[in-house]
C-alpha cells in the first residue's frame, strides 16, 4: 500500500491460482508495471507479482518440511529410547501393577470387602457374600448377602432351586466373581472368605445359538457342558445354570440328573469331587442328597403376602417347594386373561397327570418318580441273574417299604 498509495488493497487465496492481489476499478490507474493481471471481475480486478508467488511457495512447502522435521525427529528419540528399553519395560510393568494395587485398595476400602484367606484345601467358604456389580446398581444396603460352603466331599454339589428372577443366577456369578477376585489378590465382597485354591472356573451360564456354526441354542448348551465334564479336575468350580432347559421336560431331567450323578461320583484315584453349583427349575432332581451324601439341596427364599409373591433372595437349606411361574408371569406384565386362563389349565393339568406321574412334595409333577427314581437306577443296575431267591425277596421288601414312605409323604 505505501508503494502503491493503493489504500483498499487487499490480498486473497483461491485453490484456482493461489493467492492474489486485489485492486478496484477506480485505482488501476495507480497499479505498478510489475504487477501481472490474473483476473476480471466486476467492480475489481486481481494480480500477482514474482515476489507473492516466492512467497506462495513458501507457505505449500512448510508442511512438507514440518512432515520431514517430525519424521526426522521421532526418529532420533525413538532410537534414544531404544538405549533405554529395558528399564523403560520394568517401569511400565510397576506402573501397571501399580495402578492395579491401587485400584484394588481403594474398591476395598470404598465398597467394604474383606481380606480372604487362601490356602492348599479344597474349601469354599464364604460369608454374606455379594455381587461386587450389582449390589452398587441398587439402593445402598438393599443387596441381600448370601453364604456359600463347598469342599468337594460332604458339601460337595449344592442343587439350587427357585422361582425366576429369585436370585438363582446372581447367586452363581457372585460365588465364581469372589473366586476369581480372590485369586488374583484382591478383596472380596464378603463379610469373610476361605478360598482353596482352584485350577479352573467352568460355567454354564445363559442361552445362545451359534446359527453360522449351524448350532442351536441347545446344542450349544451341550458342547459347553461337554467341555466342563471332559475338563474338569477336584480342584475345579463348576457354575451350571438350569442344565437341558433347552429340550423336552423327559430329556432335560435325564440329561440335568446324569450330569449332576456323573459330578458327585469319585473318579478312579480321587478323594475329592468338583465344587459345584447346578441351579435347575427340574425338582425331580431334589430327591439325589438321598443317593449321593455330597449333594445338598438349597433354594432361594420365596415368601406369599395377599396373593403376591415377595422374593427373598436369600439361599436357605432344603428344595423349593413351588415354580411361581405363573405369578413371575404376572410381574413380567402378562394380561390378566392370560394369566387368569393360565392358572386355570395348570389346576387341570394338576388334577388329570397321569396314574403314572406322582406328584412329589413341591407339588411339581415328579416325571420320574414311577415307582421311585431309587428304585428305578437299582432296577436298571441289579443283575437278576446272580441274586439268589432270599436276596429278591428282600430287595422287593426294601422297595415296597420305599414306595409307602413315599405315598405318605404325597399325601401329607
Amino acid at each position: 500500500r505505501r508503494r502503491t498509495g493503493i489504500s483498499s488493497l487487499k490480498n486473497g487465496y483461491t485453490s484456482v491460482f493461489g493467492y492474489y492481489l486485489e485492486v478496484t476499478k477506480a485505482n488501476l490507474s495507480l497499479v505498478p508495471q510489475d504487477y501481472i493481471r490474473k483476473q476480471t471481475l466486476a467492480n475489481t480486478e486481481r494480480f500477482i507479482t514474482q515476489e507473492l508467488k516466492t512467497f506462495e511457495e513458501k507457505i505449500l512447502t512448510a508442511e512438507e518440511k514440518i512432515i520431514r522435521l517430525e519424521e526426522a525427529l521421532f526418529k532420533e528419540v525413538r532410537e534414544k529410547l531404544l538405549l533405554h528399553g529395558d528399564r523403560l519395560k520394568e517401569i511400565a510393568a510397576a506402573l501397571a501393577a501399580l495402578d492395579v494395587y491401587a485400584s484394588f485398595a481403594e474398591t476395598a476400602v470404598l465398597h467394604n470387602f474383606c481380606r480372604p484367606q487362601l490356602d492348599g484345601e479344597y474349601t469354599l467358604e464364604i460369608k454374606d457374600g455379594r455381587h461386587p456389580v450389582i449390589e452398587n446398581r441398587i439402593k445402598s444396603g438393599a443387596f441381600v448377602p448370601n453364604d456359600t460352603f463347598l469342599n468337594g466331599d460332604t458339601d460337595q454339589i449344592i442343587l439350587l432351586t427357585g422361582p425366576n428372577m429369585a436370585g438363582k443366577s446372581t447367586y452363581l456369578r457372585q460365588v465364581a466373581l469372589i473366586a476369581i477376585l480372590a485369586q488374583v489378590g484382591s478383596f472380596v465382597p464378603a463379610a469373610s472368605a476361605k478360598v482353596g485354591v482352584l485350577d479352573r472356573i467352568f460355567t454354564r451360564i445363559g442361552a445362545g445359538d451359534n446359527l453360522a456354526g449351524g448350532e442351536s441354542t441347545f446344542m450349544v448348551e451341550m458342547h459347553e457342558t461337554a467341555h466342563i465334564l471332559h475338563q474338569f479336575t477336584p480342584r475345579s468350580l463348576i457354575i451350571l445354570d438350569e442344565v437341558g432347559r433347552g429340550t423336552s421336560t423327559y430329556d432335560g431331567i435325564s440329561i440335568a440328573r446324569a450330569a449332576v450323578e456323573y459330578l458327585a461320583r469319585r473318579r478312579p484315584g480321587e478323594k475329592k469331587g468338583p465344587k459345584v453349583l447346578f441351579a435347575t427349575h427340574y425338582f425331580e432332581l431334589t430327591d439325589l442328597p438321598e443317593t449321593f451324601a455330597g449333594v445338598k439341596n438349597c433354594n432361594v427364599a420365596v415368601k406369599e403376602w395377599q396373593g403376591n409373591v415377595v422374593f427373598m433372595h436369600k439361599i436357605v437349606q432344603g428344595a423349593a417347594d413351588r415354580s411361581y411361574g405363573i405369578h413371575v408371569a404376572q410381574l413380567a406384565g402378562l394380561p390378566k386373561a392370560i394369566i387368569g386362563r393360565a392358572q386355570e389349565i395348570l389346576r387341570e393339568l394338576e388334577q388329570k397327570a397321569p396314574a403314572t406321574a406322582i406328584e412329589n412334595k413341591s407339588g411339581q409333577l415328579d416325571f420320574l418318580a414311577f415307582p421311585s427314581p431309587q428304585i428305578l437306577i437299582q432296577l436298571e443296575n441289579v443283575d437278576i441273574n446272580s441274586l439268589t431267591p432270599l436276596e429278591a425277596l428282600q430287595l422287593l421288601a426294601e422297595w415296597k417299604t420305599k414306595l409307602a414312605k413315599d405315598k405318605t409323604g404325597t399325601n401329607t
